[in-house]
C-alpha cells in the first residue's frame, strides 16, 4: 500500500456516513426515538440486530440484488419479524426514522474542520448512497453543504455506489477530468473503495476501527485518522483550533 506523500490530488470525493459523519450515533438516536413513538423501548441487543439487518440490506443494494424502494421498508419488516412485533405501520415507522435521521448528526474525527481547512486548495464533493432528504438535511445542518463544491446522492444520480454509472456521472459533473488527480475517501470497502477502483480512481480507505481487509479491493491508501489526509495530499497540517 502506498505511503509516500503526493501533491497531485486536486479533488476529493468524500463519503458521508462513517467518514464525515458518525452514522452509528444518528442511527441509535433515530431508532430509539422511533421505538418510543410506538410505546416500546429498544434494547442494546435489538439495536445490534437492526444494525446487522440494515448493513445486510445495504450490501444487497450495492450488489444490485434489491432496489432502494425494497431496502427502506424491507429492513424494518425483517426487524419486526425477528422481534415478533405485529401490527406496526412500517411506512409510518420508516418515514419517522428518516426524518429523525436527518435531524441529528455527529461530526466524525474533526472532519468539518479538516474540510474547511482544505477549501480553496482542493475541490471537495460528497458521494453518498443515503436517502436524499435525509442526507441533504444532515449535510446542511452540520455545515458541509456550505463547504462542498458539489453533492452526489445515488437517488438523484440514478445508481448507487459502487456501480460504474454512479462514478461516471460524478466524473462528468466535476471540474477535474484527470482521474489520477481525484481521490475517493470512504470507510466502505465494498462501496467506496470498490467503486473508486472500478472507475480507475485512486482510493483512500478510512479504517478508523482497525478492521481487516478480507476483500479483493486494495485501496491505494489506508488511514485510521482523517488527519492523515494531509500527508496524502502533501500538505502541512494546519492548526484546527
Amino acid at each position: 500500500m502506498t505511503t509516500a506523500k503526493h501533491n497531485r490530488f486536486t479533488t476529493i470525493l468524500w463519503d458521508v456516513d462513517g467518514t464525515l459523519l458518525d452514522f452509528i450515533y444518528s442511527q441509535r438516536y433515530a431508532l430509539t426515538e422511533c421505538f418510543r413513538a410506538i410505546g416500546r423501548d429498544i434494547t442494546e441487543e435489538e439495536l445490534g440486530l437492526y444494525a446487522r439487518i440494515n448493513d445486510d440490506y445495504w450490501k444487497r443494494l450495492e450488489l444490485g440484488e434489491i432496489t432502494k424502494d425494497e431496502l427502506l421498508p424491507g429492513r424494518f419488516i425483517a426487524l419486526f419479524s425477528a422481534l415478533g412485533m405485529d401490527g406496526v405501520n412500517v411506512a409510518a415507522f420508516q418515514q419517522n426514522y428518516q426524518d429523525l435521521l436527518g435531524n441529528v448528526y455527529s461530526i466524525l474525527d474533526d472532519s468539518l474542520s479538516i474540510c474547511k481547512s482544505l477549501q480553496g486548495h482542493v475541490k471537495q464533493y460528497v458521494i453518498t448512497n443515503g436517502v436524499t432528504t435525509t442526507q441533504k438535511s444532515k449535510l446542511r445542518l452540520s455545515g458541509f453543504t456550505d463547504i462542498m463544491d458539489g453533492i452526489f446522492i445515488s437517488e438523484e444520480v440514478g445508481a448507487p455506489k459502487p456501480e460504474r454509472f454512479f462514478f461516471d456521472y460524478c466524473l462528468e459533473h466535476i471540474t477535474e477530468k484527470n482521474k489520477s488527480c481525484i481521490l475517493v475517501v470512504g470507510d466502505s470497502l465494498t462501496s467506496d473503495m470498490k467503486g473508486g477502483i472500478q472507475a480507475g480512481l485512486p482510493t483512500c480507505w478510512y479504517n478508523n476501527s482497525g478492521a481487516v481487509n478480507d476483500t479483493p479491493y486494495q485501496p491505494d491508501y489506508e488511514i485510521q485518522s482523517l488527519h492523515k489526509i494531509y500527508d496524502i495530499l502533501g500538505r502541512s497540517v494546519p492548526d484546527l483550533g
